[in-house]
């Protein structure tokens, strides 16, 4: 029987043994990104790696998911999850973008698959999963950039989703019903000289779309014949922006969107206008008051000018919460391998700003969802760029593992203790009711 130290030294041996090769995976996805709800290839790229590694598996699991299960040779234990998220954003001047669709790793999702596999490879050295118990669920899940909303609402519309993010529509379609624990990393380009940064939370997200509809006409020889829907969006954006000093600062409010149709030809007044929209908000109360605040202010637009607007509102995302024995694991280890002074410790109540559906599962279960660096630039520009693989994919991999370790042997002693200790920010089926109440129509004709 190996000891708890030893274990780790050889699922770390084992991932070091395929440092080259999960490197090259993180890679070939860099080179192939696709969209949420669109990762065919790099699916079939997990997919395949889960058959030549033995792993059971099923496959299409909210469209694209793959999701694998390992059994511990120690008997019953927790199910622990590893995850990876499979899409791209779409950042056209990306050095990295794809010509055809503008799809690009702006955020190193494609270094999640890869550092996913290496601690999968790493627990699945014999030595070691002989002595963990329960099982290990390695999950490369779709669809975390909530972006292309239009086209997730036609997906939606034929029947194929219902919640469009990634693990929002997993967690519906009961595919983490049979996991009691998750983890997950992601990476970063803000920690300065440290490698790894575990704490801190995220917001939580309404998404909408919103389109206005006016009157066309004639531009320049009959423009009092239209109803300017262009007019409409431009008064709703700054009635948005009259409302930011209203803003609690402990709520993170964050509210941003771009314009997706503004007219059709300069030369006749805009009729339909279309917008995708943000707000977000760092707890659940904030988000609900702050939707209800950003309506009124599309509503404003359409009144102003006379035209009607439609606002779909999408559910989107919930706050992180990072359970606290977890995420101690992570911190010691990642302290271990790589030294104390190389770990941020970021405080619980630190808002990063963004906004993840790892939130949403960590609403649920007991979740952590640390920071690796490696990557350079902003995130989800045309200069987030992974520069260094050991730090963004082999060592994440050997920490996910070590921490894997921690939970579940020893008779799984740790994992039942998380397990057990946990309590829930809500249940599946509250879940699922406060985000279909979010799922709302609005229609307000400004001239009636």
């Amino acid at each position: 029987m190996l000891n708890v130290a030893e274990l780790k030294q050889k699922a770390c041996g084992t991932i070091e043994a395929h440092r080259d090769e999960l490197i090259g995976i993180a890679k070939e996805i860099l080179a192939n990104p696709e969209v949420g709800f669109s990762e065919i290839k790099t699916a079939r790229l997990v997919a395949d790696k889960f058959s030549q590694l033995g792993i059971q598996h099923q496959e299409g699991l909210a469209i694209t998911g793959v999701k694998g299960r390992i059994s511990g040779g120690a008997g019953q234990g927790p199910r622990l999850a590893i995850l990876g998220e499979l899409d791209s954003l779409v950042v056209e001047e990306h050095p990295f973008a794809l010509d055809a669709t503008g799809a690009a790793h702006a955020c190193g999702h494609n270094c999640q698959i890869g550092m996913m596999l290496g601690a999968t490879m790493g627990l699945l050295t014999p030595e070691v999963l002989e002595q963990l118990s329960g099982e290990i669920i390695p999950f490369a899940v779709p669809a975390e950039e909530f972006i292309e909303v239009e086209r997730r609402l036609q997906l939606r519309e034929d029947g194929k989703l219902e919640l469009l993010g990634g693990k929002q529509e997993l967690i519906r379609l009961g595919e983490f019903d049979d996991v009691d624990l998750a983890m997950m990393c992601h990476t970063a380009s803000d920690m300065g000289d440290r490698k790894f940064a575990v704490g801190g939370t995220s917001n939580g997200h309404v998404v909408k779309y919103v389109q206005y509809t006016g009157r066309g006409s004639h531009a320049g020889s009959a423009p009092h014949l239209g109803i300017n829907a262009l007019n409409a969006a431009t008064f709703a954006i700054q009635a948005i922006h009259a409302n930011r000093e209203t803003h609690l600062d402990d709520d993170t409010v964050r509210v941003h969107g771009i314009m997706t149709r503004g007219g059709e030809a300069v030369s006749a007044v805009p009729s339909d206008v279309r917008l995708e929209w943000r707000v977000r908000s760092g707890n659940r109360e904030a988000l609900v008051k702050n939707s209800d605040i950003v309506d009124r202010c599309f509503k404003a637009g359409a009144l102003a000018v006379g035209a009607s607007v439609k606002i779909t509102n999408i559910p989107g995302y919930l706050p992180m919460r990072h359970d606290a024995k977890i995420q101690d694991m992570f911190r010691l280890n990642s302290a271990n391998l790589l030294g104390e002074d190389s770990v941020l410790v970021i405080p619980s109540r630190r808002n990063r700003g963004g906004s993840t559906d790892m939130g949403d599962l960590s609403q649920l279960i007991p979740s952590c969802h640390p920071y690796t660096s490696g990557a350079e630039g902003p995130g989800h520009s045309k200069d987030y760029i992974i520069t260094n693989y050991e730090t963004a994919v082999i060592n994440p991999a050997k920490i996910m593992a070590m921490v894997a370790i921690d939970l579940l042997a020893d008779g799984a002693a740790k994992g039942n203790e998380v397990v057990e200790s946990h309590r829930p920010a809500m249940g599946k089926s509250a879940y699922l009711k406060f985000q279909r109440e979010r799922a709302q129509v609005l229609e307000f004709d400004g001239a009636s």
